[in-house]
């Protein structure tokens, strides 16, 4: 069942909010427990889980203004100030990373003492990994199923923290049983994982706000679904993108060339919905409806348009009195030439010999005006 903006919106602030606790509750715990146990690498985690803080609001800002109605400046809606943010939390997750990565290397190369901890301080590091992980599926779960990449960044930044309070259990661990440089070694693995976590939702994110396509095999798909459809004959030039957490097609769909200007927007309109309830991503699709293939054929757009082409059409027609009685004029611009249908009352004719005489004259005046290709008259 999709869900609705506002549902959304309240979603991703319930999950968000959880964070600010969680993480005011942890580090306050780490920076008193690291200050009273003597250790540096928790109150350092403990300064870390602080900082989390700012992604948090940063999630609350990109939620708040996503969730916004269009409007004439944003025509197609607030999503994507959600994906700016998933790009700016990217960005963050790498700092972090390289971050633990230089703090390990340089606690490698160097030679300086590392105080013991207590004891009891691996029992912080223990309950901060547990809440970061418990912290990282809750929020990852939700930011899949409202299709949230700004949550599952923020989950990710979660389960940073969890790495980080790994590494943190690993060293202290490690400097009760005489081996300090334990944690370094694991720490750079953590750190090279965070960082690629962070490139590639950043490259995704960036993708979105550069238009790129949808999944080729979604965009097949979706292919194969307009082809299957009533009145479609062919399309061409379907071209997808992302927009936050929904999608929008635009495509150009061939049916027959003489149905009506009504039928063929009806094909149109249910083309569009039958997407949109076909694929929960989709949210927004143009169809244009096109008589035949203009990236193959000839296009018409050098032909004269109605007015100017039935001016000069009666202004041949006038040497012919009969022709006078044409009361409608069908138009169809097709292969780069003009068909024009034209019809008139039958009782303006004598006899079907007649007819045919007026039929030829109508054909001969009419195909010398310039761009018409065929022309027909019928009676009524």
């Amino acid at each position: 069942m999709e869900i609705t903006i506002q549902q959304r919106h309240q979603a991703i602030n319930r999950v968000t909010l959880w964070g600010v606790f969680v993480n005011l509750m942890l580090s306050a715990t780490k920076l008193v427990g690291g200050f009273l146990g003597q250790s540096q690498a928790l109150i350092a985690d403990g300064l870390h889980s602080l900082s989390d803080l700012a992604s948090d609001a940063m999630v609350f800002f990109a939620a708040r203004h996503a969730s916004e109605e269009a409007d004439e400046q944003h025509p197609y809606g607030h999503a994507r100030f959600e994906t700016i943010a998933t790009v700016a939390l990217a960005v963050l997750l790498v700092i972090v990373g390289l971050g633990i990565a230089y703090d390990a290397i340089v606690s490698l190369v160097g030679d300086k003492a590392i105080a013991k901890p207590d004891p009891f301080t691996l029992w912080i590091a223990g309950i901060s990994i547990l809440s970061n992980e418990g912290l990282y599926h809750y929020t990852r779960i939700v930011g899949k199923r409202i299709r949230s990449n700004l949550l599952v960044a923020n989950a990710w930044h979660h389960r940073s923290d969890a790495v980080s309070s790994i590494v943190v259990l690993v060293g202290i661990a490690g400097t009760q049983l005489d081996m300090p440089k334990l944690d370094a070694y694991a720490a750079i693995v953590v750190a090279l994982m965070i960082v690629r976590i962070g490139f590639k939702l950043g490259y995704d994110s960036v993708q979105e706000l550069v238009d790129a396509s949808l999944e080729p095999e979604l965009v097949e798909k979706i292919r194969q679904k307009i082809l299957a459809h009533e009145g479609v004959r062919e399309l061409h030039m379907l071209r997808t993108r992302r927009m936050g957490h929904h999608a929008h097609i635009d495509v150009h769909i061939l049916v027959a060339p003489r149905v009506s200007v009504s039928e063929g927007h009806h094909i149109s309109e249910t083309v569009e919905q039958m997407l949109i309830d076909s694929f929960d991503a989709i949210n927004d699709v143009t169809v244009h409806i096109d008589p035949e293939d203009d990236e193959e054929v000839a296009r018409s757009m050098h032909l004269p348009l109605r007015s100017e082409l039935t001016r000069e059409l009666r202004q041949r027609w006038a040497a012919i009195p009969e022709l006078e009685s044409i009361d409608d004029i069908t138009l169809h611009y097709l292969k780069g030439e003009i068909r024009v249908e034209a019809s008139m009352p039958l009782e303006k004719v004598a006899d079907v010999e007649s007819s045919r005489q007026l039929q030829a004259a109508f054909q001969h005046a009419s195909l010398n005006v310039p761009g018409v290709g065929t022309a027909v008259l019928k009676f009524h």
